[in-house]
């Protein structure tokens, strides 16, 4: 199957779903968890999520779990509905736009000193629990992005409005963990107090996104104590553990990803050649670290398994936003082609993971068919950018 090909079934899918669908982590948002004494204990709440997020057997039909939208998997689908107008300005991609952007706006969470948005569940993690629809920087940032994409098309200014406003939730209603130096990083939500790496950058992201359009000096002095702050977390040999905590420890593909495209989206918008060497040593550590000469995305530095769609996909995006994108298209090629022949089905949906012994099949909206349509939708920009 060709890339084409492979990216309408997706497509097709994802709009005969009419972009709702399941999550990895939903199961909270079963009856059993909502209407009994189950949901109030810490460990319960951890023990059936992972039921639902291990378990290649979908339950959550037979637990009254319904798909739902999910704020940044919109997101992730109005970005991709935005590449595919630029590259072809079809009134269908226009509407869709539209149409998404309309429903993401109507998706914030209120009460906070910006435009925010959460996930469609309560989600237990080890570090802390989230309610549903808890604003975290990560949802934040890539819808935000998304409108951004969305206002240099429409000319819409409450799409541009939106991000300026969401640009003050980072800076006023997360939590900030502090270094010797002064630099500090983000938390993930205005609820916890962790240092997670990726989610510190997406902020500064966000930031230094924004100061494109309102020239705010003081956006830029944040994002730099971030991506600094970071950036000195750094290992030797240019990977970076998940975050500080004891249990964060593990160095993965996607994350990865993520850390290299923030701080080069950080570079592009304030010119700063700072951190130049971090990102050279960051990207030759993702390259030769995450993919095998098959194509295959392994998940950690050290073990392939399990080969999550997530992978990927996010190293189409990461090379596209980096710049490196047509120096490395063999490798891609050979990623993308592998991830078709063994994770897409034939009714045009990605399976969420393979392991050793078992696939899980299932067709996760978010995770899985935003990932996928997002990362062809660069894949197909810059095939077009090249032309």
């Amino acid at each position: 199957m060709n890339f084409r090909e492979s990216f309408e079934n997706l497509k097709i899918y994802c709009e005969q779903e009419y972009y709702k669908g399941w999550d990895p982590y939903d199961g909270l948002n079963s009856w059993i968890i909502q209407n009994t004494f189950l949901g109030k204990s810490r460990f319960f709440r951890l023990a059936w999520i992972q039921l639902f997020k291990r378990n290649p057997i979908n339950l959550r039909t037979l637990f009254g779990i319904k798909k739902a939208y999910n704020p940044k998997g919109l997101g992730l689908f109005l970005t991709g509905y935005c590449n595919l107008y630029t590259i072809e300005n079809k009134k269908d991609y226009l509407n869709k736009i539209n149409e998404l952007a309309q429903q993401i706006i109507a998706l914030k969470t209120e009460g906070y000193s910006g435009a925010c948005w959460g996930y469609n569940f309560d989600w237990q993690a080890r570090a802390f629990f989230q309610p549903k629809y808890t604003p975290t920087v990560v949802a934040t940032t890539f819808i935000s992005e998304a409108l951004l994409e969305a206002y240099k098309i429409t000319n819409n200014k409450r799409y541009l409005d939106t991000v300026i406003s969401a640009a003050e939730f980072v800076k006023n209603d997360l939590n900030k963990s502090f270094d010797s130096d002064g630099d500090y990083t983000f938390s993930y939500s205005p609820l916890d107090n962790t240092q997670v790496y990726n989610a510190g950058l997406l902020g500064a992201k966000l930031l230094s996104r924004v100061y494109v359009y309102t020239k705010d000096e003081g956006l830029l002095e944040q994002s730099k104590k971030v991506v600094s702050y970071v950036c000195k977390k750094q290992n030797s040999d240019g990977s970076w553990a998940y975050g500080t905590l004891p249990f964060h420890q593990w160095i993965d593909n996607f994350h990865t990803g993520y850390n290299l495209e923030c701080i080069s989206i950080y570079k592009q918008s304030s010119k700063d050649s700072s951190y130049d060497e971090n990102l050279k040593r960051g990207m030759d550590y993702y390259l030769k670290t995450f993919f095998t000469s098959e194509g295959i995305s392994k998940y950690y530095n050290n073990q392939t398994y399990p080969i999550d769609i997530h992978a990927p996909s996010q190293l189409i995006v990461t090379l596209s936003k980096f710049g490196n994108f047509k120096e490395n298209r063999e490798l891609i090629d050979k990623v993308l082609s592998w991830t078709i022949d063994n994770m897409q089905s034939n009714k045009g949906y990605f399976y969420y993971q393979k392991k050793k012994m078992i696939t899980s099949r299932i067709p996760y909206i978010r995770w899985a068919q935003a990932w996928m349509f997002y990362a062809f939708s660069f894949y197909f920009l810059e095939l077009n950018n090249d032309e």
